[in-house]
């Protein structure tokens, strides 16, 4: 007679499978699997009300704020469309230095609003920006000087994308005065993808309840009265949020400036890794992500340029995809992520891969 295979086996053999450096999603660990995979509870009885309860603190610990941490079972794309349909009245400046920065230009024109473009060349960080981990480029734009270019202009609202970057490096929400910071799960939290995490600014909510169009399913107003009550407006994924209490756990054991220094330690291996091989990085020199490395394969000049769809399918075969790069530098740069739950060990992993795919082209 056949034995049913244990959680643990059956787990151990579905993740068995080719491992992400992609720039999201990203691997998930086992444990976080398992919690994810944790019985269904009713998300309006009191056994979800605590599960909320108890990872509130920790997401207001993670997001440096006072302000509550709400839960969205979408991709952080409904939070920044939700962002627009909440805050902006009539005009948005939409600062754009790739290709999810872009897109948020063509997210507010949809929104009906008077979206305006400033535009930098991909690569380039801008003085104020809506993206803060550009994952297209490998940017990562400094928040610090926006934040105090935005203090001049109290009246507008400061939306922040740091759907690559929470967890990985320090975002101080309510010191900086950003009004909506908003993360998805499946890149640096490490999470299958499925939900976003956002807090607001007081002034936020307070803009936010004057827009008759904001609509329901991401009605700021709604996320508010509800997480008063550890709830959401609608039927989470439980199983996210499980799962998100799993990684919590995980991030707070390890604490938060460890966990901020792996990330900038694995990025800057990623790096060593590319000059050892004759690259270059695609962007401008102290504006490099830490979650991340674009390697420039031809987009700039300067550098090693290698067939980056032979690269991959070396590296796929050893068990390992790396990214081919996106929109208009796809094969011209390629991208290895380090965000998650990686280590020396995983990476070194990795870059064994890595160079044993290099001798072969």
């Amino acid at each position: 007679m056949a034995v049913e295979d244990s959680t643990s086996e059956r787990v151990t053999k579905f993740m068995g499978h080719v491992k992400l450096h992609i720039p999201g999603p990203v691997a998930v660990s086992e444990k976080t699997f398992r919690a994810f995979c944790s019985p269904m509870i009713g998300h309006r009885g009191q056994g979800f009300k605590d599960l909320y309860a108890k990872i509130q603190p920790q997401l207001q610990a993670l997001f440096c704020t006072k302000q509550l941490v709400f839960l969205s079972t979408s991709s952080a794309w409904g939070v920044m469309e939700g962002a627009i349909r909440n805050l902006v009245s009539k005009r948005v400046l939409n600062c754009m230095c790739g290709a999810f920065s872009d897109k948020w230009l063509d997210v507010s024109k949809r929104c009906g609003k008077q979206a305006e473009a400033l535009q930098v060349p991909w690569g380039d960080p801008i003085p104020a920006t809506l993206i803060h981990n550009e994952t297209s480029t490998g940017v990562m734009s400094p928040l610090a000087e926006i934040a105090a270019l935005k203090r001049k202009y109290p009246e507008v609202m400061f939306i922040v994308d740091s759907v690559s970057s929470l967890s990985a490096t320090k975002i101080e929400c309510d010191t900086l005065g950003i009004d909506v910071l908003l993360a998805g799960t499946q890149k640096a939290l490490a999470l299958p993808p499925g939900m976003a995490v956002f807090a607001c600014s007081p002034a936020a909510l307070v803009k936010a309840a004057t827009m008759k169009d904001r609509g329901y399913y991401f009605d700021f107003v709604e996320f508010q009265k509800n997480a008063e009550q550890q709830m959401t407006p609608s039927t989470p994924s439980i199983g996210h949020v499980f799962a998100l209490a799993s990684k919590l756990e995980d991030i707070f054991n390890e604490g938060l400036d460890a966990r901020y220094t792996r990330h900038a330690r694995l990025a800057q291996m990623t790096r060593d890794w590319a000059a050892r091989h004759g690259f270059t990085l695609f962007p401008q020199q102290g504006c490099e992500s830490v979650t991340l490395t674009c390697v420039n394969n031809g987009a700039r000049q300067g550098g090693r340029v290698v067939d980056v769809v032979k690269l991959q399918k070396l590296v796929k075969d050893q068990g390992y995809l790396i990214d081919g790069g996106y929109g208009k530098i796809k094969g011209t740069t390629f991208r290895i992520s380090n965000m998650g739950d990686e280590s020396e060990v995983t990476m070194n992993q990795l870059y064994a891969a890595l160079d044993a795919a290099m001798k072969s082209l």
